[in-house]
């Protein structure tokens, strides 16, 4: 065996701090990207749930407006469903309205879907999904009756089953949203069956980020305008970026954030790395120079230490990716961390593991770390190895 190879393999890296240093850089990373994600994917689908990402409605932008609906089959829609990001398009009745409970008088904004609230009861009539926060201050539960009134030309009222309750992300109107059946909140506005507020456009998981959103949202548009029939009302495609421009920038924002501690987190664990590397270096300044006495090249001194250190480096990115990924389940599964929904739109830190973006962030920052780990390395084409072999 080549007596250079064999001192070469009884070098060690003496590096457990940099490896758990290593661990907590790459845990923080991966949460902060799954938090990012999850972020985006809740609000984005509360969004989509709530108004869509595209809609359809009368050039007043107004859908509380009982005296201006639109048609739910128009002679466009054929067109606009082949739009490629089209996934679904779906008609929607909206209404303004008071609930009573009791004492209690709240506003809310009525929204009807074909079918109803999800998991009502087919023998249920009047049947309404009401959101978290109403149930909270009014007392409502499912089984009850809910009174609520309708102000417009006359007072109108209906007596409603509650038969759910669910989470609501985004509010419209600054109004707290019930979801009832399509044909009763018709019957509410007097409209005939083909009348309704709006259509809602659901785009793929692909279509879904502000460009593609955009213009999908303008092809809608020109489509929808070009094939209208004469005897139907006019209609524009808004955005839900164009409605919810804060949300969008915050999101901005957000993923503004996950790069900086992706790159901060990066350089941290980079100059921990630099740090025991030359630590190592230091420590084995005679080896290095029996080494090169014996023959060795820079280049390949340089290589043993350098896959030392990838070792330690894949260590701790190993421990930091499982330690994080569990995190995220647990907090996904248990909603352990809150937060005020007044100020993050959500009553929870949510998570999203986006495999494919954990592995290229990993990637990025592994070859970063390597690439900062080169540094340190000019350190060894310094050493005369008959100044160290001598003084050893």
């Amino acid at each position: 065996m080549d007596v250079s190879l064999f001192i070469a393999a009884r070098l060690r890296f003496k590096g457990k701090i940099a490896v758990v240093s290593i661990a907590v850089s790459f845990l923080v990373m991966i949460i902060a990207v799954s938090v990012s994600s999850g972020f985006r994917h809740e609000i984005r689908s509360g969004i989509s749930s709530l108004t869509g990402d595209i809609r359809l409605m009368p050039p007043t932008m107004s859908i509380l407006d009982e005296n201006d609906p639109i048609e739910s089959d128009p002679e466009y829609l054929p067109y606009i469903n082949d739009v490629r990001g089209v996934e679904s398009i779906t008609p929607a009745a909206y209404r303004a309205g008071i609930v009573k409970n009791g004492e209690n008088i709240h506003g809310v904004l009525f929204k009807g879907v074909p079918g109803g609230p999800e998991d009502a009861p087919d023998s249920v009539a009047l049947a309404v999904s009401i959101p978290s926060r109403l149930a909270e201050i009014s007392g409502l539960k499912p089984g009850d009756r809910m009174l609520a009134y309708f102000v417009g030309e006359r007072v109108k009222a209906r007596q409603f089953n509650v038969t759910g309750i669910h989470e609501t992300m985004v509010q419209t109107d600054d109004r707290l949203v019930v979801y009832a059946d399509l044909a009763d909140i018709q019957r509410v506005n007097g409209w005939a069956d083909n009348q309704v507020s709006s259509l809602e456009v659901i785009l793929d998981k692909d279509h879904k980020d502000e460009a593609s959103m955009e213009a999908v949202n303008t092809e809608i548009g020109i489509l929808a305008n070009a094939y209208e029939a004469d005897d139907e009302a006019s209609v524009i495609a808004v955005s839900a970026v164009s409605s919810y421009p804060q949300l969008f920038d915050w999101l901005n924002l957000i993923d503004f954030n996950v790069l900086f501690i992706l790159a901060l987190m990066t350089v941290v664990a980079g100059f921990n790395m630099i740090s025991g590397l030359l630590i190592m270096l230091f420590e084995s300044i005679s080896k290095i120079g029996l080494l090169k006495s014996l023959g060795m090249t820079d280049r390949a001194i340089s290589k043993i230490f350098l896959s030392s250190s990838a070792v330690l480096v894949l260590k701790g990115m190993a421990a930091g990716n499982l330690l994080a990924i569990l995190f995220c389940m647990i907090q996904d599964m248990t909603h352990l961390l809150k937060l005020n929904p007044e100020n993050y739109f959500v009553s929870y830190v949510p998570v999203h593991l986006d495999f494919g973006t954990i592995l290229c962030a990993d990637v990025i920052s592994f070859a970063a770390i390597m690439l900062l780990l080169l540094i340190p390395c000019t350190f060894i084409s310094k050493v005369d190895p008959a100044e160290t072999v001598r003084v050893r």
